[in-house]
């Protein structure tokens, strides 16, 4: 590439034939380029106190549904991305384009990183009941194989509170429907989420045993 940068790992996953093979094989197994990243990052954040927790298709796997992703998505604080831009920035991480707040790339094995800061909202970004949390609060994260990943409970409220407020984040929707029927995640579950996204995880549940309805999203 231009610079001498290394290729960036979506590439290498959408260029189909041995290599995406190859790589979606490593992954499966938690051996890829994805995992060397992550587990980089971890270290690298952990020794600046840098508060974090992972979330989207990372923090499925973690829970127990592995679906293969691109990049790693982890909530901070705005002071704790602050710090990343100031001490990480050039030292392992570049921007991911030119003038990037909050999209950065590994230096080594290009993925991309997405962070998103607390306070924000999923989805449209729109005010709503569920914004995205701060990773040091408590009953926020657990950790798990030495990385901090938001709850269950968290990540599933975030999801619907996205899919459900944004038509192009059903794909959202459909983790949640996955999450149940694979974790064979109870009705009551709801009680224990955001109000506002009770009835919406009521209602996948529902359709998820069901049958016959299809996935979330499909038309």
């Amino acid at each position: 590439m231009p610079g001498g940068q290394t290729a960036t790992y979506e590439s290498l996953l959408r260029q189909g034939g041995e290599p995406m093979l190859r790589e979606a094989s490593a992954y499966f197994a938690g051996a890829s380029g994805l995992h060397a990243a992550l587990r980089h990052l971890v270290r690298r954040l952990d020794a600046e106190g840098i508060p974090y927790a992972l979330l989207g298709g990372l923090a499925l796997a973690v829970h127990g549904y592995p679906r293969l992703t691109e990049d790693i998505d982890v909530v901070m604080t705005a002071a704790g991305l602050a710090r990343f831009r100031q001490r990480l920035v050039g030292r392992g991480y570049r921007p991911a384009f030119s003038g990037a707040q909050k999209t950065f790339r590994d230096a080594e094995t290009g993925v991309r990183i997405e962070i998103v800061t607390a306070g924000e909202y999923p989805g449209d970004g729109l005010p709503k009941p569920v914004a995205f949390p701060d990773p040091a609060d408590p009953g926020v994260a657990i950790e798990i194989a030495g990385a901090r990943v938001v709850t269950l409970e968290k990540l599933i409220e975030l999801k619907l509170a996205s899919g459900s407020s944004a038509p192009h984040r059903l794909r959202d929707l459909a983790d949640v429907q996955d999450l149940i029927a694979r974790l064979a995640l109870p009705l009551a579950l709801a009680d224990s989420l955001d109000p506002s996204v009770q009835t919406a995880y009521r209602e996948i549940w529902e359709k998820t045993h069901a049958g016959g309805l299809g996935r979330m999203g499909e038309r």
